[in-house]
């Protein structure tokens, strides 16, 4: 099989059960070989617990698990071709740094004499950028330097795939951009596929090829960053990545890909109908979808050129550097966000909290789709 075609993850119907609670409900998906995949969702989505049953942690109550193609069912974690980055690094603060990384080594068969141990864990550590740390002890590191560390020792043996378990989540914001692009840098230069399990979807959007979202033990939808946002599936899927104004109603007819929709203040708006989610029907409840980027607003009076319009007050504007947010409070449909950068038509303007105004899209600019 072509290496671009061979998959290092594959789940077939799995379930996972805790007694009468189901944890993960029938998943199917394949991680391609290489990939830097994401798993994505709210706390007690499944999406560790899926992680733990690749690592071998768990194992599933039905269903099948393949690593590299190979069933992996009663295959031990330290047996499986996996290693994974822990969110609290569990380093042993008695061994040095060089002693950490090596020490998985120890359990290799064959095992590597000591010479061939450190001479591969000052490869680790030129990986991670840690050269001459390997004397250290870990309490002499700083968050960043101990992350650096648990990468390499997790990527000394050579793992098929290494699992992070929202493994930046104990750094500070600037620290965990920069290990952001460390981890992407790492994935490319070593070449094998990196699964993460996070909350944090900036996290997951700046570094995954594909990312599934999860809710309730199931996979909603998986695609690259830039379909999820684009195409969302599902009212879920719109409103978890990134953020949308969200009209529901009813499906009052389908014009071919265009959905006309009837809302509750008694407007009707039309927009064209995801591709990625079940088609809607007449009568069905659905939504719209607008993101606030593709919203505009001007002065109440002024010319908008936007096929819907609506008029409401500014209850908040919020500074974000390359963009202004205002949230508008609307008659028709509550607070509706627009985002507007710095550079552009209608950056000009700056409106101030009570401040009168009207905001509007294009029809096309809104996606149709489910609940």
């Amino acid at each position: 099989m072509d290496s671009s075609q061979a998959f290092d993850i594959e789940f077939r119907n799995v379930v996972k059960r805790y007694g009468s609670v189901q944890a993960v409900n029938g998943l199917n998906f394949r991680v391609r070989r290489g990939a830097f995949h994401s798993f994505l969702g709210s706390s007690g989505c499944g999406k560790t617990t899926t992680l733990r049953m690749i690592a071998g942690f768990e194992q599933p109550s039905e269903g099948e698990v393949l690593l590299a193609g190979q069933a992996v069912a009663g295959v031990p974690a330290h047996r499986r071709p996996v290693n994974m980055v822990f969110q609290h690094y569990a380093l042993f603060p008695h061994l040095s740094v060089a002693e950490n990384i090596a020490y998985g080594l120890r359990y290799r068969t064959p095992r590597p004499d000591r010479a061939a141990q450190r001479r591969m864990a000052d490869e680790a550590l030129e990986m991670v950028r840690l050269s001459g740390f390997g004397a250290r002890k870990p309490h002499e590191l700083s968050g960043g330097q101990q992350q650096r560390v648990a990468l390499a020792r997790a990527l000394v043996n050579k793992p098929t795939v290494l699992l992070l378990d929202e493994p930046l989540a104990a750094l500070d914001r600037k620290l965990r951009k920069e290990m952001q692009s460390e981890l992407l840098r790492l994935q490319r230069e070593v070449g094998i596929t990196f699964v993460l399990v996070t909350h944090d979807q900036e996290e997951a959007l700046s570094m995954s090829d594909s990312i599934s979202i999860m809710k309730d033990g199931l996979i909603i939808q998986t695609a690259s960053p830039e379909a999820l946002y684009e195409t969302p599936a599902s009212r879920y899927v719109a409103d978890f990545i990134g953020e949308s104004n969200l009209f529901g109603g009813t499906v009052r007819r389908v014009d071919g890909s265009r959905v006309v929709l009837a809302t509750a203040a008694g407007l009707e708006l039309s927009s064209p109908q995801t591709p990625t989610g079940p088609a809607l029907a007449p009568q069905s409840e659905g939504c719209i979808a607008v993101r606030p980027e593709l919203v505009g607003i001007a002065a109440a009076g002024a010319e908008l050129a936007r096929e819907v319009r609506l008029g409401g007050s500014v209850e908040d504007r919020i500074y974000l550097g390359n963009l202004t947010e205002y949230r508008v409070r609307t008659e028709a449909f509550g607070i509706v966000c627009v985002r507007v950068p710095r550079q552009g038509a209608e950056a000009g303007a700056a409106f101030e909290h009570g401040a009168r105004v009207q905001v509007g899209w294009n029809q096309a600019s809104g996606l149709a789709m489910g609940l």
